[in-house]
């Protein structure tokens, strides 16, 4: 496959935006690490509970940045370069709104979320403090999911790779600091993280004001304009609900399974999860480019930058597919899983493999109708695939996990029917402001 002037637009969005991607789940890794040297087991299984809750947080409300890129990039592309930094401004001041009521909502309630994953004792204890103080860097948190939003929107995926870098180095230092230098206990993991979160976003905040007052765009929200990007957010959050939910659905099975067969489950997971790094990076070109592209009321450039997006999809999801083959009886000893799980990581690695070329398909089009624009389609596009999956996940329940991971693999085969058939037709190539 030749490389044309387009592909190296698409290379330019994505390899950055790959960069980011990989440093954002950086931050809690690197917490893990520290907590785990300096304050033992207990410490780490209380960070697991309450990193697992600030994850799903991230993962509910990343429609603040797929939103934000869409409508920045659209008006952008329309050439009305007012309106999209307004557009900005506004999902930034939705993000600071969305991260109070977390905070507001949250912060009582984290003794009984806590409880729902089972800690007792010091552990709930120690989770409920990394919480409360995490829940303080939320509306930071969610700020760098707008701002990653607003500056992808405007063709930028450098300066939210730097950002994120830049967290992640900050994060690693004052985790050392407040834990092994301090002596703060888990207390201290958390202020680092949150001290790390918030300077990011002020620097998104000090980039987005330079650019509107640049532009003369008021740095004051629009109720309108806030309650447009809320609209629109709401679809992408019921999608990333539906998502949730099927994933939620598979861990509770494999749990169900016996501990080797989640266990193998999840290590299968995290490989899997790096893997849709990759493929997410051109998904996120796609929003980038057809937000622009539809903007400026150019369907030909759109049909034909979606083809080539496709064909990268394809084409990294046979490589990566190659990849886990290879690096295949390598990954249980990396992981020090014990026989019996290493037995089942090596069977589930097939499927996982397997599967690469139609998730390489399905996140691009993603992207690209996210772009577009497409929210309630692609909302409601989530409840269908999410019911094709779940009877195949009860059928799989009663046939091991290797059947589990063939039902998710069901999903991903619907979902790229809903796209596909979607991007093929007409309705969402709505061009303009």
């Amino acid at each position: 496959m030749p490389i044309t002037s387009r592909d190296r637009e698409i290379l330019r969005l994505a390899v950055p935006a790959f960069g980011a991607l990989v440093a954002e789940p950086l931050f809690l890794l690197a917490d893990y690490a520290i907590v785990g040297h300096g304050l033992g087991t207990t410490a780490v299984g209380a960070l697991g509970v309450a990193g697992t809750v600030l994850t799903t947080l991230v993962n509910l409300c990343v429609f603040l940045a797929y939103g934000t890129t869409a409508s920045v990039a659209r008006q952008s592309g329309a050439g009305d370069h007012w309106r999209a930094m307004r557009s900005g401004v506004d999902g930034i001041w939705l993000a600071l709104a969305l991260g109070v009521a977390v905070i507001v909502v949250c912060w009582p309630l984290a003794p009984a979320i806590v409880e729902l994953f089972g800690a007792v004792g010091t552990q709930a204890a120690q989770a409920v403090t990394y919480l409360r103080i995490s829940l303080i860097g939320a509306p930071g948190m969610l700020v760098v999911l707008a701002g990653t939003g607003v500056l992808r929107g405007l063709q930028d995926t450098v300066t939210p790779l730097v950002v994120a870098v830049g967290s992640f180095a900050l994060n690693g230092v004052l985790n050392a600091w407040f834990v092994l230098g301090l002596g703060w206990g888990i207390a201290g993991s958390a202020w680092g993280t949150v001290l790390a979160q918030t300077l990011g976003a002020a620097v998104y905040l000090v980039v987005v004001a330079r650019g509107a007052m640049r532009l003369g765009t008021p740095l004051t929200p629009s109720v309108a304009g806030v309650k447009q990007a809320g609209t629109a957010g709401f679809a992408l959050f019921v999608r990333t609900v539906c998502m949730r939910v099927v994933l939620l659905a598979a861990t509770v099975i494999a749990t169900r399974m016996g501990e080797a067969e989640l266990a193998a489950y999840a290590l299968a997971t995290q490989v899997w999860t790096l893997l849709a790094l990759a493929l997410d990076a051109i998904a996120i070109a796609g929003q980038a480019i057809t937000g622009r592209s539809l903007g400026a009321g150019d369907v030909e450039a759109t049909r034909a930058a979606t083809q080539r997006m496709v064909r990268w999809g394809i084409w990294s999801g046979i490589v990566l597919g190659l990849l886990v083959l290879a690096a295949r009886p390598l990954l249980p000893g990396l992981f020090d899983a014990d026989p019996h799980v290493a037995a089942l990581l090596l069977d589930l690695l097939w499927p996982v493999a397997l599967f690469q070329p139609i998730c390489g398909v399905v996140f691009v089009l993603d992207g690209v109708l996210i772009g577009a624009g497409d929210q309630r389609y692609l909302a409601w596009a989530g409840v269908w695939t999410t019911l094709a999956y779940l009877p195949a996940a009860l059928v799989a329940s009663g046939m091991g996990v290797v059947a589990l991971w063939c039902a998710l693999g069901v999903w991903m085969v619907a979902r790229l029917v809903t796209l596909v058939r979607r991007a093929n037709g007409t309705a969402w190539l709505v061009t303009g402001t």
